[in-house]
């Protein structure tokens, strides 16, 4: 089932070098709106939780120490099919094969700091963002 919304995460490495501003510009012009967003930072614990699926990767404990090193923005994206939109528009997870204007490509440092989390699936889309935001939150 496709769905109309998706979440993403501006990461630690993009924030501290000043690249929120750029990276929602990107998404405003690929035709996204933004129903939800805050700056915000994750302690350890609560990246853990974020990123539980991954607990038994062996990148899984310096991803938390990452994600919980500096603040990020979270945001719930709308667009029609917005999962796969999106996950277009931020390109590979290795910014060096991530095709060139994708964000990734434009403002990632390398694989491991890689500028923007996206949803893979519009099941963790809706997971991932009621993690962030309550109903109350959501425009």
């Amino acid at each position: 089932m496709e769905s109309n919304k998706t979440f993403t995460m501006i990461k630690p490495d993009a924030v501290a070098n000043g690249h929120i501003g750029g990276i929602l510009d990107q998404i405003i012009k690929a035709g996204f709106s933004i129903k939800a967003m805050k700056l915000t930072s994750l302690s350890a614990e609560k990246a853990g939780e974020f990123y539980a699926v991954h607990k038994e990767r062996p990148f899984y404990g310096d991803l938390v120490k990452f994600m919980s090193s500096g603040p990020i923005v979270a945001a719930i994206l709308e667009k029609d099919n917005a999962v796969e939109e999106f996950r277009k528009l931020i390109g590979a997870t290795d910014p060096k094969k991530a095709e060139e204007g994708t964000i990734r490509n434009r403002f990632a440092e390398s694989i491991e700091a890689n500028a923007v989390h996206g949803s893979d699936s519009d099941e963790n889309a809706a997971i991932e963002g009621s993690f962030f935001f309550s109903a109350f939150e959501r425009v």
